[in-house]
Formats: C-alpha cells, sequence, structure tokens
C-alpha cells in the first residue's frame, strides 16, 4: 500500500531489531506460562509436549512477522487506520496460529485427549491461556495442540482457540503501535534538532557575515586615501595584505570554531593592514601563551573588538597607541581582551556610541554559540580601554564531538 504524500526516508519506523525482539519476547512468555500450567496441572506427557513446543513458538513467531510486515504499511497512516488494520489483519493471523499449532501437535492429539480424559470427566483448559467454562464441556487446549474432547465440537473447538490467539495477537499489535509512537516522538525530537542547530547556524552565518562587509568598506576607502596622496607602494602593500586576509578568513567554515593561534594571526594581518594606513601612531602587541594556542575559538570573534579599537582609539589620536591582544586562562576559562592606551582611560569615560555595534556582534556570535557560558564586557581599564571575551575551554577534540 503506497504511502500518500508521505517520502520512504521521512516515515518513522520500528527497528526490525526491536520487532523481533518483542515478537520473541511475546512468545517466550507464552511458552513459559503454557509450560508452567501444564506442570502445575500434572497431565503428563511433559517430554514430548516440551520437545514439540519450541517448535510451535517458533511457528507462532513466523506468523507473527508476517501480521508486522503487513501491519508496518500503515505505519504512515492515521491511528484509527492503524488500530483497524490491528483488528482485522488479527483474525487470519489468530486462524494461521491455530492451523499451524495443530500441524505441530497432529501426532500427540489422541494421547493427550485420553490422558486429560482420565484427569477429569469434565473437559478443562489446561494449557491455554485462555479456556472455556469447564462445565461447558468445551476443548482441552495444551497451549501448544488443539485437543479436542469427544463432548467438544471441532467447530466450538476451533472458535475458542481463534479467539485466544486473536486477542494474544491484538495485545502485540497494541505493543508495536507503542513502539512505533516512540519513534515518532523521537524522530521528531530529531527533526526539532536539526531545525534548531540550521538555524543557530544560520544565525551565526549572518553574524559573522556582518563583520566582512563592514572592514571591506573601511579598507577600500582606507586605499582611496593612499591613492590619492600618492602613496602608491604602501597601497600595493595593503592589497597584498587584503587578499592574504580574505583568503584566510572566507575559507574557513563561518559557523566552525578555529585555533585561537589562527585567531591571533589574522587580527596580526588587519593590524598590518591598518599600519600601513597609520604607520606612526599603531603599535601592536601579542600576547599569548603557547599553551593556549591550541584552544578554540569562533573564527574572527576578535575582529569587531580590534576593528573598533583601530577606529576609537587610533584613528582619532595623533600620538602612538599600542594594542594589546592577550590571552590566559583563568578558573578553567578562556579570557581573551583587546586593551589599548588611547581614549577612555579617565574613569566614566567611555567610546564612542558606534563601538557597542561591533559589542553586539560579539555578544549575539557568543550567545548563539555558547548561550549563558560566554560573555563580553568593555570598558575604561587603567591605562586605556579594554574588551574581554570570556569563554568555556574547548580542545580539538571537543570542537570535533
Amino acid at each position: 500500500m503506497p504511502q500518500a504524500d508521505v517520502p520512504e526516508e521521512q516515515i518513522a519506523r520500528v527497528p526490525f531489531s526491536t520487532v523481533l525482539a518483542s515478537v520473541a519476547g511475546l512468545w517466550l512468555c507464552y511458552f513459559t506460562l503454557t509450560t508452567l500450567r501444564w506442570e502445575l496441572l500434572g497431565l503428563g506427557l511433559s517430554g514430548e509436549l516440551l520437545l514439540l513446543r519450541p517448535l510451535a513458538c517458533l511457528a507462532g513467531m513466523v506468523v507473527t512477522l508476517a501480521l508486522w510486515l503487513v501491519l508496518r504499511l500503515f505505519d504512515a497512516r492515521p491511528l484509527w487506520a492503524k488500530i483497524t488494520a490491528a483488528l482485522l489483519l488479527s483474525i487470519p493471523t489468530a486462524i494461521l496460529l491455530v492451523q499451524s499449532n495443530d500441524l505441530v501437535f497432529s501426532s500427540l492429539q489422541e494421547r493427550v485427549n485420553a490422558q486429560v480424559g482420565s484427569v477429569s470427566s469434565h473437559a478443562t483448559s489446561v494449557g491455554g491461556l485462555w479456556g472455556p467454562d469447564p462445565l461447558s464441556g468445551g476443548d482441552t487446549d495444551t497451549g501448544d495442540a488443539s485437543v479436542y474432547v469427544q463432548e467438544a465440537s471441532p467447530w466450538q473447538s476451533l472458535i475458542e482457540q481463534v479467539f485466544g490467539r486473536y486477542f494474544m495477537m491484538l495485545a502485540w499489535c497494541a505493543l508495536y503501535l507503542a513502539l512505533l509512537t516512540g519513534e515518532k516522538a523521537r524522530a521528531a525530537e530529531r527533526r526539532e534538532g536539526a531545525y534548531r542547530r540550521a538555524a543557530k547556524a544560520a544565525e551565526l552565518r549572518s553574524l559573522r557575515y556582518q563583520v566582512n562587509p563592514h572592514f571591506l568598506f573601511n579598507t577600500l576607502n582606507s586605499l582611496s586615501a593612499l591613492v590619492l596622496t600618492g602613496k602608491t607602494q604602501a597601497a600595493e602593500r595593503m592589497i597584498q595584505q587584503l587578499s592574504t586576509f580574505y583568503r584566510r578568513s572566507l575559507a574557513d567554515d563561518p559557523t566552525a570554531d578555529v585555533p585561537l593561534r589562527e585567531e591571533f594571526a589574522l587580527q596580526k594581518l588587519y593590524l598590518d593592514i591598518e599600519g600601513v594606513r597609520f604607520p606612526h601612531r599603531l603599535r601592536a602587541v601579542y600576547q599569548l601563551p603557547p599553551e593556549l594556542e591550541d584552544a578554540r575559538v569562533p573564527g574572527m570573534i576578535l575582529q569587531p573588538l580590534v576593528e573598533n579599537t583601530v577606529r576609537h582609539a587610533v584613528a582619532p589620536t595623533s600620538g602612538q597607541i599600542t594594542v594589546i591582544l592577550s590571552a590566559r586562562e583563568e578558573y578553567g576559562r578562556l579570557v581573551i581582551e583587546v586593551s589599548d592606551d588611547g581614549p577612555g582611560a579617565s574613569a566614566g569615560e567611555g567610546r564612542p556610541k558606534g563601538f557597542g555595534i561591533g559589542l553586539a556582534n560579539v555578544r549575539d556570535r557568543l550567545a548563539a554559540r555558547f548561550g549563558d557560558e560566554a560573555s563580553v564586557v568593555s570598558g575604561p581599564a587603567p591605562g586605556g580601554y579594554a574588551s574581554q571575551i570570556r569563554l568555556p575551554m574547548m580542545s580539538h577534540e571537543e570542537d570535533e564531538a
């Protein structure tokens, strides 16, 4: 039966191993109960019956798996359709189970009839999970073979056994539908997780790509100024450095984390580009301990902070400004700081309003990547101004996981 409007790969399925385990569990339980009941009633022939019971249960497993092969065609259908299918398909399945039972135990039929007749003058169900009223003269079901006592007609015995197997199959169908519902719930959780990851990745890409155009705009303005003032060698050097910067920055996945040494190297390249523009005003210092070089950070996470430092500390002044990029570990967390000795040193003095745009970008990226586990603060510091990022310490292995 075709699954209308539902692609096969999107249909939730119960794994075959789980189905097989449920079928095996059902018939193992049946085997145990019928064997125990027969022994408690002490009807004899235990050895012969015990040899044939596994074969009967194996046949029952095969029939039940055949039921599953048909029932699974309704996996994508509404619940009412699944229940209706279970109710209808269990009828022929129950008949097949009774017939396979009769076939397996046909050789013992007469002996079991005689044994049961000698124990009780009434026809009593001694092995099945469901037995008839002993006063009505019904069948004697070993739980394995269909044993008919003289007083009960074959038709009555067949109906009694079919009803027993029917309810047994309905119980298994209920279990299967419960397992299917669980699989659908897990599939929905996986889809929701995939959608969330996709949304987060899109957000990270958007925030990352906000950095590059802004930097390119500023750099092109600087190149224009160098060309207009006849500083062609400086302009050529800046173009080469700009090409290298973009080749490195655009080669990485915007959502990926990078080693801290690469992030520092990229910011050094950026500051070298700005150093062409401000040859006497910009001095850069890098303080990266060797043990932190492999720590993972979001790619270009420092770019807005470094760019704002150049824009608001170096560009407005005529004296030399030292920009310091440093990293350290504090209480198992990575702390990265971008500081300078430019305007903003006096208490209460902050940077111009535009400084908050880059800060907001960094804050949003950290929130999208780490939630509440990362933070960024910015403000006046002794001798200048500083922006500080705190985030979890991550190794290469943790990043891949």
